[in-house]
C-alpha cells in the first residue's frame, strides 16, 4: 500500500538515531621502548680512614695554621703559560723582568709559612751538630757540667723530682709521636694492598663499559622498530583514527542539524502511527465486512426459508412469523470503508540514509588512504640507515682494542706488585730504622730514669751514690749523646718531608678534593694562545670545542653517558642525523599527499526528497475527516445483533412447542455468534480506526512543515558537510600525521636523553680520578705527612730531653769531688 512506504523514512530515522556513538580522537599514546641494557660497576671510590682519620686531620690543620693562603690558581696558571707558550713571545720578553719578580714575590708570599719552618729547621739541623760538638768539647774540659764535682744547692729533692717529671713528660711525647710515626708507615703498607683493589675494580669496570656500549648502542637502533610498527599500526587503522576524528570534528556542527531532522522526524511519527492505525484497522474492517456480509446474508436467507415453513399459516403462528419476516432486511451491512481507503491509502516509496551515511566517513577514510601504505617500504629504507649509520664508526673493534688493551696493562702492572712490595718492606725498614733511633734514645731516657731512680740514697754523699744510681746517670748521658747524634738527621728527614709532602698537600690534594685544580686545566688559552681548550684539543684537534675537564669528570660522577661528557655531539650530531633521516622529504611528501573527499556523503538521495514531496502534497490534509468519522461512527450492521436475537427468540417462545419454535431459537444463537465472533472484532477495529483519523485529522494540517522541516535540516547538515568538510580533513589531517610524527619525535628524544645518560655511562672515568686522588692523597700523601709530623714532634722533644737529662744525670752520677760544711 501507498502510505506505508511512506512510513520508511521515520522508521529508518528512529532506528538509526538510536544506534548512533560520539566517536572520540584516540589518545596519543607514549611508546616503550624498553630499558637500555646497563652494567653495574664495583669500583666505590670512597675512603674512610677509621682511626687514624684523626691524626690525618691534625696534620692537616697543621699545615694550615702554616699554609691559610687560598690555593694560588692565578700564580700557577701564569708560570704554566710562562713555561708553556702560553703568552705570546713578544709579550714574554717586553715582561719578563716584571713578570719574574712578581712572579717570585706571590711564590714567596704564598710559601711564607713553609719557608718559615723551613728555616727553623735548618736552623735545627745546623746548630745541632755545632752544639752537640761545643757541648762534647766543653764537658771534656770539665765544663758544661762536665766536672764531677756536685755542688750543694737548695731544696735539692725538689730540683730533682722536677726534672724527673718534666723527663718523664717528655719522653712521653717523644713515644707519642713515635708512636703516631710508626702508625703512618704502617698504614702506607696496608693501603697498598688496598690499592690492588682499586686497581682490579677500575680495570673490570672499564672492561664492563667497553663490553656494554655495542650492546647498548645496538639497544638503541632496533628500538627504531618499535616506533615504525607503531606508525604502521596507526596507518593500518587510519580509517578508525583519521576518519573517526573527522567525524568527531564534523559532528559538532553536523550533528545538530540531523538532530533537528531527527526531532522533525519524531514529529512527523504522530502522522505515521495514525497512518499505520488506519492501514490495521481498515484491514481488519474490509476483511471482516466481507465476512460479514456472507454471514448475514446466508442467515438471513436461511431465517426466510425457515419462516417459509408451513406452520406458519396457522392463525397467531402466521402473525408471529410476519412481524419476524417484516426484520429480516435489517440483518446487513450499515458501513462502507471503501471511500476512506480510495482517499488515505496514497503514499511513495523511497531510501534515507541519514546518521548511516553520516557514520560511514571511516570507511570513506580507508578506501581513500590506501596509497599511504607505500610508506612502509620507507620506513624500512630509514631503518637500513639508522643500522648503517651505527655501524659507519668502528666502536666494537675499537673498544675490543681497548679491552685487550685494558688486560694486558693490568697483567703488566700485576707484574710489579712483586716489586712494589719488595719496594715497600724497604721503606718500611728504613722507617722503622729511623724511628728506631728515637727509640733508642727513649731507652736511655726511660732505662735511666728508672736506674736512677731506684738506686738513688738519699743518705748517700754525692760520692758515695750507688752503682745503680750511676748506672741511671751515664744512660741519661748516653741519650744525650745519641741525640745529637741524631736529632739532625731526623730534622733534615723531616724539613724534606716537611717540604714535599706538605705542598703536595697544599697544592695537589687540597685543590683536587674542592676540584680546584680542574679549573687551572681548563684556564683558556692557558697552553697555546691559538688554543683556546685543552682536552677538547688534545681529543679532537679542536680547542674550540667548549668541553673542560671539570664539566666532563662532574658528567661522569654522576653516572651521565659518554656522549654527553665528551660533547660527540659536535663531533658527529646524532639528533642531527636522526631528524633528517626519520624526517625525510619523501616521507613528508607521502603524508602531505594524503587526499580524502567527502563529497560522497548523501544524506538523503534525491528520489527521496522528491518522493518526500509528494508525500507531503498527497491531499491528506484535505480529506473531508467529518464524512470519514461519520461513516466510521455507524454501527456495524443495520441492528444490534444481540437485540434482534433476543427479540427472535422471544417471538420463538410464543409459538407452539415443535421444530419451528427450535429452529427460530437455533437462528438466535447463530446471529449471537456472528456478534461475539464478528461484529465484536469490528467494533474495535473501527474505535481504533476513528482515533486514528482524528489524531491524522489533528497533524495532517502540520504534515507539509514538518516535511519542508526535516528536508532544511538535512540540506544544512549536507552544506556543512560539502562547504567545511575540507578545512576539517586538512585540520584534522595534520593533527593525525602530527600524531605519527609523535612516534618518531618519541625515539629520537628517547635516543638523546639515552645517549645523554645511559648508554656509556662513563662513571669509571670520574672513579678513576677519584682513586687516584685516594690511593695518592689519602693512602700515601697523608700518611707521609703524619709520619714526618710525628718525627718532627720528636725532634722537637729531644731538645728538652738533651737540656733534662743533662741536668738529672748530675743527681744520679757518682760525684769525684763534693762540697763540704763544717759546723
Amino acid at each position: 500500500m501507498l502510505w506505508r512506504a511512506g512510513l520508511v523514512l521515520l522508521l529508518c530515522w528512529g532506528s538509526t538515531g538510536d544506534t548512533r556513538q560520539q566517536r572520540s580522537p584516540p589518545p596519543v599514546e607514549p611508546l616503550d621502548f624498553g630499558f637500555v641494557p646497563s652494567g653495574v660497576y664495583d669500583t666505590h671510590a670512597y675512603y674512610e680512614p677509621g682511626a687514624i682519620g684523626v691524626l690525618f686531620h691534625m696534620v692537616h690543620a697543621f699545615l694550615y695554621v702554616v699554609q691559610p693562603n687560598p690555593f694560588p690558581k692565578d700564580l700557577i696558571v701564569k708560570v704554566i703559560q710562562q713555561n708553556m707558550g702560553g703568552i705570546k713571545l713578544e709579550d714574554y720578553r717586553k715582561g719578563l723582568s716584571n713578570n719574574v719578580v712578581s712572579v717570585l714575590l706571590q711564590t714567596i708570599y704564598y710559601e711564607a709559612g713553609f719557608l718559615l719552618c723551613v728555616s727553623l729547621g735548618c736552623v735545627f739541623l745546623v746548630l745541632t751538630p755545632v752544639v752537640g760538638l761545643c757541648f762534647c768539647v766543653c764537658r771534656c774540659c770539665e765544663n758544661c757540667g762536665g766536672e764531677m764535682h756536685q755542688r750543694q744547692g737548695k731544696n735539692p729533692d725538689c730540683q730533682r723530682g722536677f726534672y724527673t717529671a718534666a723527663l718523664i713528660t717528655t719522653s712521653i711525647f717523644i713515644t707519642t709521636g713515635v708512636l703516631i710515626a710508626h702508625a703512618a708507615n704502617h698504614n702506607i703498607t696496608s693501603q697498598i694492598k688496598s690499592t690492588r683493589r682499586f686497581i682490579s675494580t677500575n680495570m673490570r669496570d672499564l672492561k664492563t663499559f667497553a663490553n656494554n656500549t655495542p650492546a647498548q648502542i645496538d639497544h638503541l637502533t632496533a628500538q627504531y622498530t618499535t616506533a615504525k610498527n607503531k606508525v604502521l599500526s596507526d596507518l593500518d587503522n587510519i580509517g578508525p583514527l583519521l576518519g573517526g576524528r573527522i567525524q568527531t570534528q564534523l559532528e559538532k556542527e553536523v550533528v545538530p542539524s540531523l538532530d533537528t531532522a531527527l526531532r522533525m522526524a519524531g514529529a512527523l511519527r504522530e502522522s505515521k502511527e495514525a497512518l499505520e492505525s488506519v492501514s490495521s484497522s481498515l484491514d481488519v474492517l474490509h476483511e471482516g465486512t466481507s465476512r460479514l456480509a456472507l454471514r448475514l446474508t446466508y442467515e438471513r436467507t436461511s431465517l426466510s426459508n425457515t419462516l417459509s415453513d408451513p406452520a406458519c399459516t396457522n392463525g397467531a403462528v402466521s402473525r408471529t412469523c410476519n412481524n419476524i419476516r417484516i426484520t429480516l432486511p435489517q440483518l446487513g451491512i450499515n458501513s462502507n470503508f471503501s471511500g476512506v481507503r480510495t482517499h488515505l491509502l496514497q503514499h511513495p516509496h523511497y531510501t534515507p540514509t541519514g546518521y548511516s551515511s553520516f557514520n560511514d566517513t571511516p570507511r570513506l577514510v580507508q578506501q581513500q588512504t590506501k596509497n599511504v601504505v607505500a610508506v612502509k617500504a620507507m620506513l624500512d629504507k630509514i631503518g637500513v640507515e639508522i643500522i648503517g649509520f651505527s655501524k659507519m664508526f668502528p666502536v666494537e673493534a675499537s673498544l675490543a682494542n681497548f679491552t685487550i688493551f685494558l688486560s694486558q696493562g693490568q697483567k703488566n702492572m700485576e707484574a710489579y706488585y712483586p716489586q712494589i712490595d719488595q719496594m715497600d718492606f724497604y721503606r718500611w725498614i728504613g722507617c722503622v730504622a729511623v724511628l728506631c733511633s728515637v727509640v733508642l734514645v727513649l731507652t736511655f731516657n726511660f732505662l735511666g730514669l728508672l736506674c736512677g731512680t731506684c738506686g738513688y740514697d738519699k743518705q748517700a754523699t754525692p760520692t758515695t751514690r750507688g752503682c745503680l744510681s750511676n748506672t741511671g746517670g751515664n744512660l741519661l748521658m748516653a741519650g744525650v749523646g745519641f741525640s745529637f747524634i741524631f736529632a739532625w738527621v731526623l730534622m733534615g728527614l723531616v724539613s724534606a718531608g716537611f717540604v714535599v709532602g706538605g705542598n703536595i698537600e697544599k697544592l695537589f690534594c687540597e685543590p683536587l678534593a674542592n676540584r680546584q685544580l680542574f679549573k687551572i686545566i681548563d684556564t683558556p688559552y692557558m697552553v697555546h694562545p691559538a688554543k683556546k681548550n685543552f682536552l677538547p684539543g688534545m681529543l679532537f684537534q679542536n680547542p674550540n670545542i667548549n668541553l673542560t675537564v671539570g664539566s666532563m669528570y662532574r658528567d661522569c660522577y654522576d653516572n651521565n653517558g659518554l656522549y654527553h661528557a665528551l660533547q660527540l655531539e659536535t663531533m658527529f650530531n646524532i639528533n642531527t642525523f636522526l631528524k633528517t633521516t626519520v624526517f625525510n622529504k619523501d616521507l613528508v611528501k607521502v603524508f602531505d599527499s594524503v587526499s580524502i573527499d567527502l563529497q560522497s556523503i548523501v544524506l538523503l538521495e534525491q528520489d527521496g526528497r522528491d518522493n518526500l514531496l509528494t508525500f507531503s502534497n498527497a491531499g491528506i490534509g484535505d480529506i473531508n475527516y467529518a464524512a470519514y468519522l461519520a461513516e466510521v461512527n455507524k454501527g456495524v450492521t443495520l441492528v444490534d445483533l444481540l437485540s434482534f436475537s433476543n427479540e427472535l427468540e422471544a417471538q420463538a417462545d410464543l409459538l407452539p412447542r415443535g421444530a419451528l419454535e427450535n429452529a427460530l431459537k437455533g437462528h438466535a444463537s447463530s446471529i449471537r455468534q456472528i456478534h461475539r465472533e464478528q461484529v465484536v472484532p469490528m467494533e474495535q477495529a473501527m474505535s481504533t480506526l476513528s482515533q486514528s483519523i482524528r489524531l491524522l485529522q489533528r497533524t495532517a494540517k502540520e504534515l507539509p512543515v514538518k516535511v519542508t522541516n526535516v528536508l532544511s535540516a538535512i540540506d544544512e547538515a549536507e552544506y556543512l558537510i560539502t562547504h567545511n568538510a575540507s578545512r576539517v580533513v586538512k585540520q584534522e589531517r595534520d593533527v593525525y600525521m602530527q600524531s605519527l610524527v609523535g612516534y618518531f619525535r618519541q625515539y629520537t628524544d628517547w635516543v638523546k636523553n639515552s645517549l645523554t645518560g645511559e648508554v656509556s655511562q662513563c662513571k669509571p672515568i670520574s672513579n678513576i680520578i677519584d682513586s687516584m686522588e685516594i690511593v695518592t692523597c689519602s693512602f700515601i700523601v697523608d700518611s707521609v705527612n703524619t709520619f714526618w709530623f710525628g718525627l718532627g714532634g720528636c725532634c722537637v722533644f729531644l731538645v728538652p730531653s738533651i737540656i733534662l737529662s743533662v741536668k738529672l744525670a748530675k743527681y744520679y752520677r757518682r760525684m769525684d769531688t763534693e762540697d763540704v760544711f763544717e759546723e
